[in-house]
């Protein structure tokens, strides 16, 4: 297969007027047979990023997030239902969008479906941009003719996990904020302060109290290992971002992170809504069921859910219903069960799923607001306590000084 290039391009419209941009092709000749047939009088094309032009990449600005999907997925159903078609609607978004990374993954996908193939084919291309879930729902769009129907259901679905991914973050924010204050405070105070009360009193002679000995020791020690524990630190952040998506890593610690105190409900409530609500959407598009326990198993975010989606595909794959195995997985609440055993009695399994998944979303934007009230006073309470603490450390050996000097 042939590579493509990326193009800046610069043609003269219907209208007459300039117009510049990017796109991707084989070659010129494509690019220019390409905008011939828009409609389009070429003036220049050449290889983009060539010499000055260059454009500079700086870590993470080729990512794709999970707005930037809603966003062209709404703008691609509003396209087709206005009868544009399936290429003039691709060159459209990949001219528009304002993510250079999606820009030129669409302007890709525009090439292959020119070339003939199909638009989930094309987006299969790029599982980095575009993840399963939206493949297969394209799939089922284009086969069974209601592909506009199937983007905004995945804009929904997409806009609804962004909501809630919001709604964690700033949840989250404000003791996250605290905590890196509370230890940049803290590490401050142990090389910079420290040590001059520490010089001052060891000039005095005496012996110093045990909270403030316990505290000059502490500050030695951050002092001669401050190098060290940067770089294990570093290093570990390193390995983490590696390596925290790799099964043996997400088998340990996905399952602990459902059985944290206080944070564990909040993370089940979110795997069980996202699974949830991926599931029903998969199913009402007419995903086979098969194929959409293993998609959304995957996409649940949990290896606990994963596990439990592999145990519901054995029991469809023997004839069994999808509630019975349920009740062997301690994730799902008995409500969950229930309703899916309904669902699967009535015919409306996926619409079971969609009332599930609003539920745990309520559930988890409830949960959020307690712990953010209760968070808040515990953060300020455990940062005075703790900075306080020092300071009283500090300040017991002046109660003596007197004595001292005497």
């Amino acid at each position: 297969m042939a590579t493509s290039t990326l193009y800046e391009y610069t043609v003269r419209d219907a209208a007459g007027k300039l117009v510049t941009g990017k796109l991707e092709a084989a070659d010129e000749a494509a690019l220019v047979s390409r905008l011939r047939a828009q409609g389009h009088a070429p003036l220049s094309v050449k290889p983009a990023g060539v010499g000055l032009n260059r454009e500079i990449r700086l870590p993470g600005s080729d990512r794709v997030a999970l707005k930037d999907l809603a966003v062209m997925s709404r703008q691609f159903a509003t396209m087709i239902s206005s009868g544009l078609s399936l290429l003039r609607a691709l060159t459209i978004l990949s001219d528009q969008t304002q993510n250079k990374a999606l820009a030129k993954v669409l302007g890709a996908v525009s090439i292959d479906v020119q070339g003939g193939s199909s638009l989930s084919v094309a987006m299969a291309k790029h599982p980095r941009v575009f993840p399963p879930l939206m493949i297969n729902m394209t799939r089922a769009g284009e086969v069974g003719g209601f592909l506009e129907a199937v983007l905004l259901q995945v804009a929904d679905n997409f806009e609804a996990e962004v909501k809630l991914q919001a709604k964690i973050k700033s949840a989250m924010a404000y003791p996250v904020v605290v905590f890196v204050i509370a230890i940049l405070a803290v590490v401050g105070m142990l090389l910079f302060i420290v040590p001059i009360f520490a010089g001052m009193f060891a000039s005095l002679g005496g012996q110093l109290p045990l909270p403030t000995r316990i505290l000059v020791v502490l500050s030695d020690g951050l002092r001669v290992g401050a190098p060290v524990i940067l770089v294990v630190g570093v290093a570990g952040a390193v390995a983490w971002m590696r390596w925290k998506h790799h099964p043996k890593v997400r088998g340990v610690v996905d399952p602990l992170k459902i059985k944290l105190p206080v944070f564990g409900q909040l993370f089940a409530k979110i795997a069980l809504s996202r699974y949830t609500r991926n599931l029903g959407m998969m199913m009402r598009s007419g995903v086979p069921i098969l194929q959409s326990l293993e998609i959304v198993g995957a996409t649940a975010g949990n290896v606990v859910l994963e596990r439990a989606s592999e145990d519901l595909q054995e029991s469809v794959r023997r004839g069994d219903s999808m509630a019975a195995p349920l009740t062997r997985h301690k994730i799902f609440p008995p409500m969950v069960s229930q309703m899916l055993a309904v669902g699967e009695d009535t015919g409306a399994l996926d619409t079971m799923l969609e009332k599930v998944s609003q539920f745990y979303d309520q559930e988890v934007e409830a949960t959020t607001d307690a712990l953010t009230s209760l968070i808040e006073p515990l953060m300020i309470a455990v940062l005075g306590s703790i900075i306080g603490g020092m300071i009283i450390a500090l300040y017991m050996p002046i109660f003596s000084v007197f004595n001292l000097i005497k």
